[in-house]
C-alpha cells in the first residue's frame, strides 16, 4: 500500500492493517488508528498531530522526522522503531513499548512516559515521568 503525500486527517482506520505501507510525508492529524498495525511502515516525515495511535503496533516502523505533537500513544508496541529527530512533544506514551527503537535527536519535551518499557527493554519509567525516563 503506498499512501506517500495523502492527507488522512480526522480518518477513521482503527485497527487498520497497515503493515509494510508507505506513508511517507503523509497526514494522519486527529485520524483514529486505535490497535491499527503498522508494523514496518515506512513513515517518515509523516503528520500523526493529535492523531489517537493507543494500542498500536508500530514495531519496526520508520518514524523518522515524524510529527507526532500530542499523539496518544498508550499502550502502543514502538520497539525497534526509527523515531530519530522525531517530535514527540506532549504525547502521551503511558505503559508504551520503546525497547529497541532510535529516539537519537527526538523531542521528548512534556510527553508522558509513566509505565512505559524503555529502550533497554528493562526499565520501565516511573508514573511520574515527563520529558524523560525517570
Amino acid at each position: 500500500m503506498v499512501w506517500r503525500r495523502c492527507l488522512l486527517e480526522e480518518s477513521e482506520l482503527a485497527g487498520a492493517d497497515l503493515s509494510r505501507a508507505t506513508l511517507r510525508d503523509a497526514t494522519f492529524q486527529r485520524a483514529n488508528l486505535v490497535g491499527a498495525k503498522l508494523v514496518e511502515a515506512d513513515a517518515a516525515e509523516a503528520r500523526f498531530v493529535s492523531a489517537n495511535l493507543s494500542g498500536a503496533d508500530l514495531s519496526r516502523a520508520t518514524l523518522r522526522n515524524a510529527d507526532m505533537t500530542r499523539t496518544n500513544l498508550q499502550g502502543a508496541n514502538l520497539s525497534g522503531a526509527d523515531l530519530r529527530r522525531a517530535t514527540l512533544f506532549r504525547a502521551d506514551l503511558t505503559d508504551a513499548n520503546l525497547t529497541g527503537a532510535n529516539l537519537s535527536g527526538a523531542n521528548l519535551s512534556g510527553a508522558t512516559l509513566g509505565g512505559a518499557r524503555w529502550t533497554d527493554g528493562r526499565r520501565i519509567c516511573a508514573a511520574s515521568s515527563v520529558g524523560n525516563c525517570q
